[in-house]
C-alpha cells in the first residue's frame, strides 16, 4: 500500500495540531531508487565516523528507517554503496542521513530509500564513535526511535504512532 505523505497531512490534520505528527525541513535529496518509503525509526548520532553506521546496518532491518544524524557535515560521506547494499540485504525500509553519502550512480540502482543533504567522494573515519538509540533533532524535528518516519518525494514525516494499519 502507498503512503502519500500529502495524503497522510490531509488526513492526521490533529496529530499535525498536536505535535504528534511532524513536518521535516525541505533538506534532502533522493538517492535510492526507492523514492517512496516507511518505518519504525532506529537512530545514530555521529560525526563523520560511519564505524556504528556499519555495525547497525549488519543488523536486522526489520522494515525499519535508520536516521542518521550525521551534525549535517558536508566534509566526508557516511554511507556508500556497500553500506546501502547491507541495509537492503538486512531487510532496512531506509536511511535518512543529515550529511552526505558516496556512490549516488551505484546507489540510485538500489531498491531502497535513502535521503541525504548531498554527496562527497571522502569516505569517513572509522572509529565507532557516536551514540545509537538516542533522540536526534535536525530539520525542526525530533526523531525518536520507535516513532514512525514516512518519507516520498513531497517530504519526510514523523509520527509518534503507525498511521497505516
Amino acid at each position: 500500500m502507498e503512503l502519500l505523505t500529502t495524503d497522510l497531512c490531509d488526513s492526521h490534520e490533529p496529530m499535525l495540531a498536536d505535535g504528534s505528527l511532524r513536518i521535516v525541513e525541505p533538506m534532502f535529496s533522493s538517492f535510492g531508487s526507492r523514492a517512496a518509503f516507511h518505518g519504525a525509526i532506529a537512530t545514530l548520532k555521529l560525526f563523520e565516523d560511519n564505524g556504528l553506521v556499519r555495525k547497525t546496518l549488519e543488523g536486522p532491518g526489520k522494515g525499519r528507517v535508520l536516521v542518521i544524524d550525521g551534525g549535517g557535515s558536508l566534509r566526508c560521506a557516511l554511507v556508500g554503496d556497500q553500506l546501502a547494499a547491507l541495509a537492503l540485504k538486512n531487510g532496512w525500509a531506509g536511511i535518512v542521513v543529515n550529511g552526505c553519502i558516496r556512490d549516488s550512480r551505484a546507489i540510485g540502482g538500489m531498491e531502497i530509500g535513502l535521503l541525504a543533504l548531498d554527496t562527497h567522494p571522502l569516505k569517513t573515519v572509522k572509529k565507532a564513535q557516536g551514540e545509537a538509540d538516542v533522540a536526534v533533532s535536525f530539520g525542526g524535528v525530533t526523531f525518536r526511535p520507535g516513532e514512525w518516519l514516512y518519507a516520498d518525494e513531497d517530504g519526510v514525516l514523523v509520527s509518534t504512532t503507525s498511521l497505516h494499519h
